[in-house]
């Protein structure tokens, strides 16, 4: 029983490439990238399970055929292992743009942009035979985007941009009064754009501020109509006069 039990360890450790250390690869980095991606889909991300597990797999392939192809073929004298498995870190920058969303000035989809090149790069560990490399550096991807996100929500780190745009039914001439509401609820205001409509009266404001997810904005936003009579108010991205 010891002796298979070495005899496979030396198959999927060997550094030619075989049959059952290519199917253990693949399964391994199906299983790393589904790893990650079952974390990426319960933030209701588009790159879920498959897109991670298919990353890694076609990653972990890539490397094997860099390692078969000078070990197949030996008149290439020439030729480097390195040629193919280096096109992946390149060509896995298209897969990545397009888990980057923007949208009115806000752009989402960079921590799974950077999941996405770090499981090709995991897959390219498992072709060549780093195992316990892959899997300690899926856990620590893993604990990046849990634990550290809880330790960044839990310490309030920075903000986000928000544009709170609101219709007032009368010509505001002292924004102090919304300055201090916001101050009140935690959120900071940088920048204010207006426009007037004498004739109806009304007034638009665009208020540029910085908030924290923790932000209730719908308390925010009865504090705010309470100020003076007010038709709208919403939330958004980009200013809009």
């Amino acid at each position: 029983m010891d002796q298979t039990f070495n005899h496979i360890l030396d198959l999927l450790n060997a550094n030619e490439v075989s049959a059952t250390s290519s199917v253990f690869k693949l399964l391994l980095s199906l299983a790393l990238g589904c790893c990650v991606g079952s974390e990426r889909k319960r933030k209701g991300q588009s790159a879920g399970m498959r897109t991670f597990a298919l990353i890694c797999m076609g990653a972990t392939l890539a490397m094997i055929l860099s390692i078969y192809v000078p070990q197949a073929y030996f008149g290439l004298k020439n030729g480097d292992p390195g040629r193919i498995a280096a096109q992946v870190i390149s060509g896995i920058g298209f897969l990545g743009a397009g888990a980057i969303i923007q949208s009115k000035g806000s752009v989402r989809g960079l921590t799974t942009a950077a999941g996405i090149w770090m499981v090709a790069t995991i897959g390219l560990a498992v072709g060549v035979g780093m195992y316990w490399i892959s899997i300690v550096a899926t856990l620590l991807i893993i604990f990046v985007l849990k634990v550290v996100e809880q330790v960044e929500h839990k310490v309030k780190l920075g903000g986000e941009a928000r544009i709170i745009r609101m219709r007032v039914q009368e010509i505001v001439t002292d924004i102090e009064p919304y300055r201090q509401c916001l101050r009140d609820h935690h959120v900071t205001l940088n920048d204010v754009y207006v426009e007037y409509d004498y004739s109806a009266p009304m007034t638009r404001l665009n208020l540029v501020t910085v908030a924290r997810e923790s932000v209730d904005f719908i308390t925010l936003f009865d504090a705010l109509r309470r100020i003076a009579p007010t038709e709208a108010i919403s939330l958004a991205n980009q200013v809009t006069v």
